[in-house]
């Protein structure tokens, strides 16, 4: 939202007048004071004070006008439908478009830079820790039953041959899954091996 200009004798006035017009208490309201204003001497030479002001954008607005940055500057036209919890602090971003095999990327990676990046975004200001998922097209779930199937397959690899096998490297979230998928298998164990970007998943027999 663009700031507006709001003039009055002082600076709380000038602020209340902002609210009045903007609709809003003063806590929502953002502003930058341009001249403190002056009386003068004897009413000769007063000056009003002046701010510019706007109302405070929320966690959603803040989430959607970096998206929006984003997709305008990778040419896409894209819908966004975001939901925020505000109790248990917990934002849901779903996507949706033509050309959303762009915004997942290769194993998920470009929609999981845009899920830290918007992160970042709205947790610099806020006083408690917001969760966030991007997700389109229900990839994350689709994932998810990937990766468990493939957690399934290597562990009845692993039984058969009786060798150790290492996936390919995988994010935190998705390791998790693998992890998950296989703590309650009475014949293999998982852990994980590596420095992250390559940090990957490793199932063998338990001994």
């Amino acid at each position: 939202m663009e700031y507006m200009e709001v003039s009055a004798k002082t600076v709380s006035d000038a602020i209340t007048e902002a609210c009045q017009k903007l609709l809003v208490t003063s806590e929502k309201l953002d502003y930058i004071v341009v001249e403190e204003g002056s009386s003068g001497f004897l009413g000769i030479g007063s000056r009003p004070a002046i701010i510019k002001a706007r109302v405070k954008s929320s966690m959603k607005d803040k989430a959607k006008e970096f998206l929006d940055s984003v997709f305008e500057a990778m040419g896409l036209v894209v819908t966004i439908d975001i939901k925020y919890d505000e109790i248990d602090n917990y934002m849901d971003i779903e996507l949706s478009g033509d050309e959303m095999g762009v915004l997942i990327g290769k194993r998920g990676q470009t929609l999981d830079s845009l899920q830290y990046l918007v992160s970042l975004v709205i947790n610099k200001e806020s006083e408690n820790y917001i969760r966030v998922k991007v997700d389109t097209e229900n990839y994350r779930q689709r994932r998810k039953e990937t990766l468990e199937n493939l957690a399934k397959n290597i562990a009845y690899k692993v039984k058969r041959t009786k060798r150790s096998v290492s996936l390919e490297p995988m994010n935190p979230y998705e390791r998790r899954i693998i992890h998950s998928a296989l703590q309650n298998d009475k014949y293999v164990a998982t852990h994980s091996e590596g420095e992250e970007p390559f940090r990957r998943v490793v199932v063998n027999l338990k001994k």
